[in-house]
């Protein structure tokens, strides 16, 4: 009909124009034509519409991918937009600091914030942060020195011992952190080493069939969806075993990413295990892969408790002889009856869901074995693995476009109005409502309670006591519409998804844990419809602490991609816990988790780059959460007298200054700078000239940091630069301290070397500008030293 339908227009002399955003998908509907040698001239767009048009006055047509491939058409995010999101989301909601508020200062310890104050410098007013320390000392930091403030979350809620300013204790506090840190990440990098240095099958590139099935995805791919799949091919085709832990929120699309992960070892005629928590996942999965690889030669099997005996021994026999190429299961799948032909790819699905007996036999399994784990929840200890570099980790936060938050409403047993309204409306949008309740016991009078409130309601009940065969029908029958209501205990948490599920009522809400909430709520608004979660609880003031903190966390954190903040608050709430070892809580506790972590990450970069260069010497280091370091130090510090900052009348919020300062501390490159700045002028206006300074301020700090400069200082008309001498001679002998040195040699009069008793330091005169300071540094970092 296509090819009918291009040749008419062809004969008609109109001019053809295919649309799509993906050049893969032009790259197939290319090579479809030439197959079919149907000599169709056209012009490729790489943009797309919402639907195709013909105009017959201008002899055009249009044809859009997604018309000819009956994919739904979704607005795709620039891989930036999405970070910009995610940035704002952190933000305002994770970072809000309060007066009063206890905080971590990087370099002077545990404090509480003060605000935003205007205090003279030189007699020069700049906007500070007030921090108070013990003793009421008080501390004034700059602005642009925002980064190094974070909110301090610690252990069990507790307030923390507030740091001394001058006395030396925080430092030593860090230092032995660190020391105790390397211990650990010294023995998980050697794990790693180790696993490096084995040798695993080298997967193929992608195959023609390989190309047909990526294609074939309905949706668009968000940024973070295809560089996650580009990082696993890598790994697969590397002959070194991969280890990569995928971390995204519910609905994300870690699924997808598996799936075509097993379909690449399956063309490669290699088998792939799907290793899941629970049976009722173990079925979805099964039914979800089997619906994605419909035409294509791949053999699809599953083993969970509701096999009856024959059934299970007729796949395992399968299975040895090579007659399957995936096959999904419990936790049955490390059996000792188990047995492979060829096994290349092991996936493992909500790894914190298996036992330790599960965990060490998945060990002994993966020696050689490619392994994937998908996980929704960020911060398990398995995070911390990769964190320490002991395996690799993909982050998917961007949410699929076109997808709304989940309206997320407490409210209590009395409430029955509500509840009543919430099914009917549903059921009337020929939606369907899961019902989710604590205990088995009380499952009936649920049930009843809901046919009180909707007589003409369709209701069914399930859960894990059930036999495995009746769950599965009656799972099938709710898929295929034959009921409207299903109340069930927490057995479709993992991994259950039913599109025209939107509507979630959760009884005794208080009783769950908040991830488990999170990964509950995130069963439903998995369409392009508003979805509603309502959490039945008693009224709050009847409720302990805790069951109050996690509530009003669930509720505020309704957006996409909130599952780091729900891990956050999960952490602030039940306590940073044993994350590697017991003796480590101690150290969280002392020192606060975003410190923690930065300690965590400074080193184990430092047994990248001293230790373990040759293991890691074909890698970007990195300072953890994915971030790129550089080689001699992490951060530059500015210190200045010049007024600098968003004037009052320019911004008149205070907290909304403070939220724009770090942003504007948190940004990576020139592009989000241009962003940032874009998004400025379109709020407030023209920018003044403090506000212009303000934002060269972040470019000179990343030309320092480039150079090895750990601090600046901008004070009476000149300019002192502090190097990291302390990196040792690596620096000392390094290209970048050439180039200063040389700088300083050619105007003697002009650059003077300053030496106290712990540091050296460069004193350059007449720098009067932040500008001028900046067009300084490009001029050392242009310098040829050959």
């Amino acid at each position: 009909m296509l090819i009918d339908s291009l040749r008419k227009y062809q004969t008609d002399n109109y001019h053809i124009y295919l649309l799509s955003d993906s050049k893969k998908q032009i790259d197939r509907i290319r090579a479809i034509l030439d197959e079919k040698e149907a000599e169709i001239s056209f012009t490729a767009v790489d943009n797309t519409l919402h639907e195709g048009f013909v105009d017959t006055d201008a002899k055009i047509c249009c044809f859009t991918d997604h018309q000819l491939f009956e994919r739904f058409h979704k607005v795709q995010q620039k891989a930036d937009e999405a970070r910009k999101g995610k940035v704002l989301l952190t933000l305002k909601e994770l970072n809000q600091l309060q007066i009063g508020d206890y905080v971590v200062d990087t370099d002077h310890g545990i404090g509480r914030f003060g605000g935003l104050v205007r205090t003279p410098v030189n007699g020069k007013m700049q906007e500070m942060i007030k921090l108070t320390y013990r003793d009421n000392d008080i501390l004034f930091v700059s602005i642009h020195s925002l980064h190094r403030i974070s909110k301090y979350k610690g252990k069990d809620g507790e307030a923390p011992h507030i740091s001394k300013l001058g006395s030396g204790q925080w430092e030593r506090m860090k230092e032995r952190a660190k020391a105790k840190v390397k211990d650990i990440a010294r023995d998980l990098i050697q794990l790693y080493a180790q696993r490096r240095k084995e040798k695993g099958f080298q997967f193929s590139p992608d195959s023609y069939l390989q190309h047909e099935l990526e294609a074939s995805f309905i949706y668009e791919d968000t940024p973070d969806q295809q560089k996650a799949t580009l990082d696993v091919k890598h790994d697969m085709q590397s002959s070194v075993p991969m280890d990569r832990l995928i971390c995204g929120d519910v609905g994300f699309g870690k699924t997808e990413i598996a799936m075509r992960a097993a379909f690449k070892a399956a063309t490669d005629g290699k088998q792939t295990a799907v290793l899941v928590p629970t049976t009722v996942l173990a079925l979805q999965h099964y039914n979800t892969f089997r619906e994605r690889y419909k035409g294509m030669p791949v053999t699809v099997e599953y083993l969970s408790r509701a096999k009856n005996a024959k059934q299970t021994k007729e796949i395992l026999e399968r299975l040895q002889k090579g007659e399957i190429d995936i096959i999904i299961g419990t936790h049955k799948l490390v059996g000792k009856q188990v047995k492979f032909k060829d096994l290349g790819l092991l996936i493992i699905d909500e790894e914190q869901k298996f036992g330790v007996a599960t965990k060490e036999k998945l060990r002994q399994m993966k020696v050689n074995v490619d392994t994937l784990t998908l996980t929704a929840t960020p911060i398990p200890r398995t995070l911390q693995f990769s964190l320490l570099g002991a395996r690799d980790l993909s982050v998917i936060s961007t949410a699929p476009p076109n997808r709304y938050p989940i309206q997320t409403e407490l409210i209590t047993p009395d409430d029955e109005d509500i509840i009543q309204e919430a099914v009917r409306e549903e059921i009337n949008r020929n939606g369907q409502v899961f019902v989710v309740n604590d205990r088995v016991q009380s499952l009936e009078i649920v049930k009843n309670k809901i046919l009180r409130l909707c007589p003409d309601a369709r209701v069914v009940c399930a859960h894990g006591q059930m036999p495995p065969e009746e769950v599965e029908q009656i799972l099938s029958d709710f898929i295929n519409y034959d009921y409207d209501v299903l109340v069930s205990t927490s057995i479709i948490e993992s991994g259950v998804d039913i599109p025209n599920v939107n509507t979630m009522i959760v009884n005794h809400a208080d009783h769950f844990g908040l991830s488990d909430l999170h990964q509950l709520r995130g069963r439903v608004g998995r369409s392009n419809r508003k979805a509603y979660c309502y959490l039945v609880a008693p009224e709050m003031k009847l409720l302990t602490e805790d069951a109050r903190r996690r509530l009003h966390a669930i509720e505020t954190f309704a957006d996409l991609g909130s599952g780091f903040n729900i891990a956050m608050q999960d952490l602030d709430i039940r306590g940073a816990g044993n994350m590697l070892g017991s003796e480590q809580s101690g150290f969280i506790a002392d020192l606060g988790y975003e410190t923690y972590q930065r300690i965590l990450s400074e080193a184990v970069l430092e047994l990248k780059q001293e230790e373990f260069s040759s293991v890691f010497e074909d890698d970007v280091p990195t300072a953890g959460f994915g971030i790129a370091a550089n080689k001699w130090v992490n951060d530059c510090q500015l210190d200045s007298d010049l007024e600098i900052g968003f004037p009052e009348d320019y911004v008149e919020n205070i907290s909304e200054r403070i939220n724009l300062y770090r942003e504007l501390d948190g940004l990576h490159n020139e592009s989000e700078l241009l962003e940032f700045k874009k998004r400025l002028i379109d709020r407030f206006g023209t920018l003044p000239e403090k506000a212009e300074e303000l934002l060269m301020v972040v470019q000179l700090r990343w030309a320092c940091i480039s150079l090895g400069i750990e601090k600046v200082v901008l004070k009476f008309g000149k300019m002192i630069i502090y190097p990291a001498l302390n990196a040792g001679p690596a620096y000392t002998n390094s290209a970048e301290y050439g180039k200063i040195l040389l700088y300083i040699a050619q105007r003697p009069t002009r650059c003077h070397f300053r030496q106290s008793e712990t540091k050296k330091s460069i004193e350059i005169d007449q720098v009067r500008t932040i500008q001028g300071a900046l067009n300084l540094i490009n001029v050392i970092k242009t310098i040829d030293i050959n």
